[in-house]
């Protein structure tokens, strides 16, 4: 089974879009698509697959998490291609279950009427997908979508996030808003303070401050085993707790250590600690060890990530760093795309900000 992950450019901020084709000639090949930034990338999505994928359908649309800048492109992107299934958890889906959290502040359509107004391209995206005949799944722990093996979140860990999903900010800032926080933003960098970092010391923190939001908490977390031992492992932007359930229950699966990795949350350093990445890709390694690939999507505009804790952790424990910025990425086997040439993978930095 031949594979090309391919990691989108997705502008000057944040966000993912992931375009997977696997498969082989006698089988037949699937299209797997993860998220798809914000609205303006479902023109980079659909050119891209139109390049590289000219005349297929996308078997798999997996949505990972509410916030837009995972979102939004997809609306576009369903509207131009067909798409068979589309995998996403709506909040709204367990207004029953969450009600008796909310303090008597809602009715029960009430409840569901405010999570819907809190999530309208998660509202808009489902009835597309119904009106074009998609159809629409729940995605938890357990679930298989294609050859991937959904590993968190639990649909019990879900539910329990739901009550603080409305506290979790928007991620992405209209470019007027972007504008005025400039000075500021040069402010706190100029303020920044940094640690030294070495081979053999690592600063990442086991209790990172603030935590990982419940959103991004809740994301879907995928993996696959695809080709000659090499595996998949897909984060969104999930924190520690979901990395932990997801380890938990790959271990009850006896999968195997993936041998790609998406960096969670853009490279964040709130996002991994030095214990789940040990779970995940075993304890730190000698200078030089090579044992896997990373890849990192972050906007053109965000040259300071990822973080060089989280970065230089990965690096120690024998997995070479990849950044998309303005270009799309590729991890793949046989020949991949035509053009395609190497990457230079990240530095490991001696000087890390503080937190």
């Amino acid at each position: 089974m031949s594979f090309e992950v391919d990691f989108l450019p997705v502008g000057d901020g944040y966000g993912d879009a992931i375009v997977i084709r696997y498969g082989d000639d006698h089988s037949g090949y699937y299209l797997h698509v993860v998220d798809g930034g914000c609205t303006a990338i479902a023109d980079t999505i659909g050119n891209h697959i139109n390049k590289y994928y000219p005349g297929y359908y996308i078997n798999h649309m997996v949505v990972t998490h509410a916030d837009n800048d995972h979102v939004c492109g997809l609306i576009d992107v369903l509207k131009q291609y067909e798409v068979k299934h589309l995998w996403m958890n709506r909040p709204w889906l367990y207004a029953s279950e969450t009600l008796q959290h909310f303090h008597g502040n809602f009715t029960l359509q009430g409840l569901i009427d405010d999570m819907k107004g809190r999530h309208p391209y998660l509202v808009e995206l489902e009835a597309l997908a119904r009106e074009k005949g998609t159809q629409v799944h729940e995605v938890f722990q357990g679930t298989s979508i294609g050859s991937f093996t959904v590993l968190a979140p639990s649909r019990e860990r879900y539910i329990q996030l739901i009550p603080d999903f409305e506290k979790t900010p928007t991620s992405y800032k209209s470019d007027d808003e972007t504008q005025k926080a400039g000075l500021f933003k040069s402010l706190i960098e100029a303020a920044k303070k940094w640690l030294d970092e070495k081979w053999d010391v690592e600063t990442l923190s086991d209790n990172p401050q603030p935590p990982t939001s419940a959103s991004n908490e809740s994301c879907v977390v995928q993996y696959a085993a695809l080709e000659d031992g090499r595996s998949i492992l897909l984060t969104a932007d999930v924190g520690p707790v979901g990395l932990h359930e997801a380890a938990d229950y790959a271990a009850t699966l006896g999968l195997a250590r993936p041998t790609f990795i998406q960096m969670p949350h853009h490279g964040s350093r709130h996002n991994v600690t030095p214990a789940v990445l040990d779970r995940w890709l075993g304890p730190r390694k000698a200078l030089g060890t090579d044992v896997g690939t990373a890849f990192c999507s972050i906007g053109a505009n965000k040259p300071e990530y990822p973080r060089g804790q989280a970065k230089n952790a990965f690096i120690r424990r024998g997995y070479k760093v990849f950044v998309n910025r303005s270009s799309m990425i590729s991890h793949f086997s046989g020949s991949g795309h035509p053009g395609l040439v190497a990457l230079t993978p990240e530095p490991f930095d001696y000087a890390v900000e503080a937190p």
